[in-house]
């Protein structure tokens, strides 16, 4: 495939022809994946879908995620739809309240609210192989049917809690970064925030500026990368507004400058690993006076085995006079206090959970039941597996966005969901031009694709001895691509009938003997 070609590919995507066909589809999600699953319906002329979601706005991830300090670390203009793109992004790095008005802005102009049934939480789903049907089950009581399934649920949907003795006595304010309280007001309390993640790295440097004083606890710290965020002129606005082809020259080039990087972030190449870890230690040392707090801050494992983050101010807000880091977790919580492993007792009026998500490549986004009545959670017992991290053998006509195996180490995630949305459309357009009941992956397929990426995990800089949330208590990576999403995109660039069973759709008279039966 010419350079040319591939480029042409990447950005923008595909443009498929109109669709014919009278199927349902179900979305289960109406954040970024969701929606921008639903504009490519439209786009194909396919009008018939629903979109489920549990909360009471659009938004997920950025609706949910509202805390102080809270902004993406991939570039603004990457991390937006190819096919939608912005050209009035503030700054390099989108915040939370622009990023949120961007999806709407997206919602209004696609018409996707008529769409979407809000306050629907799914309780379970199972298949009718029979008429080649999914059974969606709410919590409401409600079951609704759809000829295809597409699971946007995304990876920082769920909290999760640290299991903390004593967490749930506090009598004291008690939140999580994902489930942030507005009204509650840091002004002069005593707080302390858990964890030193992707979450805390923004919030603890905002509240530090309200509260009297901050407790840090540091379980294991992170590699952090300067953040070459900057305010993008209005002027460069109406430049990119007025020259839409400068717009997408400027996504391209992000794009490519992440992909140059990737192997410094996936590979366990020793060489590559030490040009990048000097670069974050210069970090340190140009930010950190105290020698003692360098090495509290330095990680012992290498560079990528956990998320690198990118921060410019997380170190000058550990050395505030107000703010104290202590280099492990609480050993237990009582009613007004934090008790730390050495003994102290540090009373507090809040505690802030930086804890991070439930990470739903481990196990089945809600309840679902496959062909001969198989779980998938008894499916990925020994952790998720998907073929391309899209579709899943005995589990017809379902589609997971962002399935597993797909998470982005250096790049935007809309970089692989978009190419998983374009694929689910090319299979979607040949169900409804074959006719067919459903499809599903074979499993010899699926086997030999994840052979592929688990032998290729071996060498990544994941499977390099630390513990992260990428890996299942076994240690196997079930969340991330082990490679260059170029390549990935290739991959799934075009639907291969061949790679799964094709069951076509029944005869009226046969399907009234079934029922007979």
């Amino acid at each position: 495939m010419a350079v040319s070609e591939l480029i042409s590919r990447i950005n923008p995507l595909t443009t498929h022809p109109k669709i014919e066909t009278d199927m349902h589809i179900a979305i289960v999600g109406a954040g970024f994946s969701g929606l921008g699953m639903a504009i490519r319906l439209k786009e194909a002329g396919v009008d018939n879908f629903t979109i489920l979601e549990r909360g009471s706005e659009v938004g997920g991830t950025w609706r949910d995620n509202h805390y102080p300090g809270a902004a993406c670390d991939v570039h603004s203009h990457l991390y937006s739809f190819s096919f939608e793109q912005s050209a009035t992004w503030s700054r390099s790095f989108g915040q939370q309240p622009e990023i949120l008005d961007y999806i709407k802005r997206c919602t209004a102009k696609y018409k996707l609210r008529e769409h979407v049934r809000f306050d629907t939480t799914i309780v379970g789903s199972d298949f009718d192989e029979d008429a080649g049907i999914w059974h969606v089950h709410t919590a409401d009581g409600q079951t609704l049917t759809a000829n295809v399934v597409v699971s946007a649920v995304g990876a920082l949907a769920d909290p999760a809690w640290p299991r903390i003795e004593g967490l749930e006595d506090f009598a004291g304010k008690r939140m999580h970064t994902a489930q942030w309280d507005d009204d509650y007001d840091l002004a002069g309390k005593r707080v302390a925030v858990i964890g030193s993640g992707a979450s805390a790295i923004q919030v603890v440097p905002e509240v530090a500026k309200q509260a009297d004083h901050l407790t840090v606890f540091q379980r294991t710290p992170s590699w952090i990368m300067p953040k070459p965020d900057r305010p993008i002129p209005e002027e460069k606005q109406a430049e990119y507004r007025e020259a839409p082809h400068k717009l997408r020259r400027r996504r391209l080039k992000i794009y490519w400058i992440n992909e140059l990087f990737a192997p410094f972030v996936i590979s366990d190449f020793g060489p590559l690993k030490r040009v990048a870890e000097k670069m974050a230690k210069s970090h340190i040392t140009k930010q950190v006076k105290s020698q003692a707090l360098r090495e509290q801050v330095t990680p012992d494992y290498k560079i990528g085995c956990k998320r690198i983050l990118i921060s410019n101010d997380w170190y000058p807000a550990l050395q505030r006079d107000n703010v104290e880091l202590i280099g492990d977790g609480p050993a237990r919580i009582t009613e007004n206090a934090i008790v730390t492993k050495d003994g102290r007792t540090i009373e507090v009026d809040a505690i802030v959970c930086a804890t991070g998500f439930k990470v739903p490549s481990k196990a089945a986004p809600f309840p679902i039941t496959g062909r001969a009545g198989v779980d998938l959670n008894q499916a990925w017992g020994d952790g998720a597996e998907a073929y391309k991290g899209v579709t899943v053998s005995g589990f017809p006509n379902l589609f997971f966005l962002m399935g597993p195996n797909t998470g982005p180490s250096h790049t935007s995630v809309l970089a692989f969901t978009e190419q998983q949305m374009d694929y689910t459309l090319q299979a979607i357009a040949h169900m409804a031009k074959k006719k067919l009941r459903f499809i599903d992956v074979k499993k010899s397929v699926q086997d030999k694709f994840n052979r592929g990426i688990q032998w290729r995990m071996k060498y990544t800089s994941w499977t390099s001895g630390c513990n992260s949330w990428y890996l299942t208590d076994s240690g196997k990576n079930t969340t991330l691509y082990p490679g260059f999403n170029w390549e990935y995109r290739v991959r799934l660039m075009r639907f291969k009938s061949g790679e799964y069973e094709e069951v076509k759709q029944a005869a009226p008279s046969a399907v009234r003997a079934r029922k007979a039966a």
